[in-house]
Order: structure tokens, then C-alpha cells, then sequence
């Protein structure tokens, strides 16, 4: 007889900007992504809020994260912090760590 191991799918991995750091453990993270209008062409940009687990509390507002699909951890915790990619600068405004205007 042969045991057979289930493999399991690769996860989502996702990069964003940390809106809030409020919470203990959690973190809202702002993901944007680009698409092209179906009809007139113009690429638009469309942010979603997830709601990540952050272990350590490592990061803060305005860093850049990666994060990685997980099982539901609470009501709205689908996500969970891998790591910082980079540290907000000291005087950087939020708009300017999304890539807003200065």
C-alpha cells in the first residue's frame, strides 16, 4: 500500500503600503493594482485594505510589506505579514509612500 502526500497549492503573495498600525498584532495594508478600461484603454489604479496578521508587531505606518494568503484568522484576517521591505522614511507623508503626489 502507498501513502500518498497532498500537495498544497501555492500561495498568494500580494506587496502593499501599512495604512494603519492601531491595532495590536494586526496591520491594515492598501494593495493597489493597475488594470486597462475595456472599453476606452486608460489604465486605472484600484486599491483594496487587507487585514494582516503582524506576529511581532514589526511594522508601522507606511512601510512596504509582503504578504501571504492564509486561513481566516478572525472575522475580516485572511493575510499575514512575511516581511518589510522597506521602512517608512521619518518625515514621509502616507500619500507619498503610496506614490501620491507630494
Amino acid at each position: 500500500m502507498t501513502v500518498t502526500k497532498i500537495e498544497r497549492a501555492d500561495r498568494k503573495e500580494v506587496v502593499g503600503v501599512v495604512l494603519s498600525d492601531k491595532m495590536d498584532k494586526t496591520r491594515v495594508v492598501a494593495v493597489e493594482r493597475r488594470l486597462r478600461h475595456g472599453k476606452y484603454g486608460k489604465v486605472l489604479t484600484r486599491s483594496t485594505k487587507l487585514y494582516a496578521h503582524d506576529e511581532k508587531n514589526e511594522s508601522k505606518s507606511g512601510d512596504r510589506v509582503r504578504l501571504m494568503e492564509t486561513r481566516p484568522l478572525s472575522k475580516l484576517k485572511r493575510w499575514r505579514l512575511v516581511d518589510v521591505l522597506a521602512r517608512a522614511s521619518v518625515g514621509a507623508s502616507l500619500d507619498e509612500a503610496l506614490g501620491g503626489k507630494s
